[in-house]
């Protein structure tokens, strides 16, 4: 069985990798979003945020004496490729994109959650510090976008009504 640390390092791992993979998901989107500049603005400014998670998580995860996981970085790394990917052949593409960004915030939300009880349980303030940080940064992001869904929907919609290529990007 595993201790309340061995436990808290996993997580840590776990949540790198989401980082990175959100890095990477939000990245491929940026670079496609034509027509919806708040968007586009919006990811370039929690992409920084990201990288700065991630170095969070790597200073805790040396810290402990533990590291990065370059196996679950990967994978989550091609999973980002990989629906980076899809979006290219929907012709919704930023409203597939909204709502995975939407539900990919609220899983960052529950880990960093996860990551703030496990650090108190093991009496670790500083991890807990900085994941309360993180947790802030995903909890406006989340903010942002349930705020602007409505109106990406609408400006969306009128687009693609109007314009032979929609209003994919």
């Amino acid at each position: 069985m595993a201790t309340n640390e061995e436990h808290l390092l996993d997580w840590l791992r776990d949540a790198h990798a989401m980082e990175q993979q959100a890095e990477t998901m939000m990245t491929a989107m940026c670079e496609r979003i034509e027509n919806y500049p708040p968007v586009r603005d919006k990811l370039r400014e929690h992409i920084a945020e990201t990288r700065a998670q991630a170095q969070r998580l790597e200073s805790c995860l040396a810290r402990l004496g533990g590291d990065t996981s370059t196996l679950k970085d990967i994978a989550g790394r091609a999973t980002a490729f990989g629906q980076g990917l899809g979006g290219m052949f929907v012709s919704d593409e930023i409203i597939k994109g909204a709502l995975a960004s939407f539900a990919f915030e609220n899983m960052e939300i529950a880990s960093y959650t996860i990551l703030i009880a496990a650090a108190d349980a093991v009496g670790d303030a500083e991890t807990r510090d900085l994941c309360e940080q993180s947790l802030r940064e995903e909890q406006a992001m989340a903010a942002w976008l349930a705020e602007h869904l409505p109106a990406l929907t609408k400006k969306y919609l009128v687009r693609d009504e109007v314009m032979e290529e929609g209003g994919k990007r």
